[in-house]
């Protein structure tokens, strides 16, 4: 059984599959970086109040599934913008195809595409790109973390006086803002500072390769998080 088992994650976990996986990351980051140079306030649509989306999210994640069923094609989907039906869901791919939709609307360039292989249960591949300044994260379950080919590591650092935190802030659930403005305060008073990015899975990236000690926020989904979720523990974090 065991055996059998690792033989499994070994299909999953193939630098072919990784190779894959970083192109089709790649490919859709170059559409959504040649898009924010002509887009328009005018071809946003709103998911909820101050939740943005546009054709550039849905054509990006088309991009990824497409790309993506050739290289796995018994893989099912669980995407943000659900261009894609679910499929097998032991084995799926976890897609945010553009993580920082509200930056790349209003032109803040930190806005990045994030992409997990979860096999039952078990999160064995994940990619972050951030778009602009070309930075691919991967990480391979049991294998480590890479920043565009180099292994990375989470920071050194053992206490929160000597971190600095990554956090969003939330888009809804807003009677929760008290105790969380409660944990903001505390940690500004007792880290280096806070730092709000824009997008979880860059907030995630930097901390597996230790350009921030942690990362917190509330109210997030799967697709937020999963392959950022697998850099941070491949880079030796928690």
């Amino acid at each position: 059984m065991l055996l059998m088992k690792q033989k499994m994650m070994d299909k999953y976990t193939q630098p072919a599959l990784v190779e894959g996986l970083l192109a089709v990351a790649k490919k859709a980051g170059a559409y959504i970086r040649k898009e924010r140079e002509s887009f328009s306030y005018e071809n946003v649509e709103h998911k909820g109040f101050n939740d943005l989306v546009s054709y550039v999210d849905q054509n990006a994640e088309r991009i990824i599934v497409e790309g993506l069923s050739g290289l796995l094609p018994e893989a099912g989907f669980l995407a943000e913008e659900g261009t894609a039906e679910e499929g097998n869901q032991a084995i799926k791919w976890i897609i945010d195809p553009l993580d920082g939709t509200t930056n790349f609307v209003h032109g803040i360039p930190v806005f990045s595409v994030s992409i997990a292989l979860e096999v039952n249960g078990v999160l064995t591949l994940g990619v972050v790109y951030e778009v602009n300044r070309d930075e691919c994260f991967h990480a391979v379950k049991g294998q480590g973390a890479f920043l565009n080919g180099k292994a990375i590591r989470v920071s050194p650092a053992t206490s929160l006086s000597q971190a600095l935190i990554a956090t969003g802030f939330p888009y809804s659930e807003f009677d929760k803002l008290p105790a969380y403005i409660h944990v903001m305060q505390f940690m500004m008073k007792n880290s280096h500072g806070l730092r709000r990015m824009g997008s979880a899975a860059v907030d995630l990236a930097y901390v597996a390769c230790g350009r921030v000690e942690a990362y917190f926020e509330y109210n997030l989904n799967a697709y937020d998080v999963a392959a950022g979720a697998l850099l941070v523990r491949e880079a030796g974090g928690r």
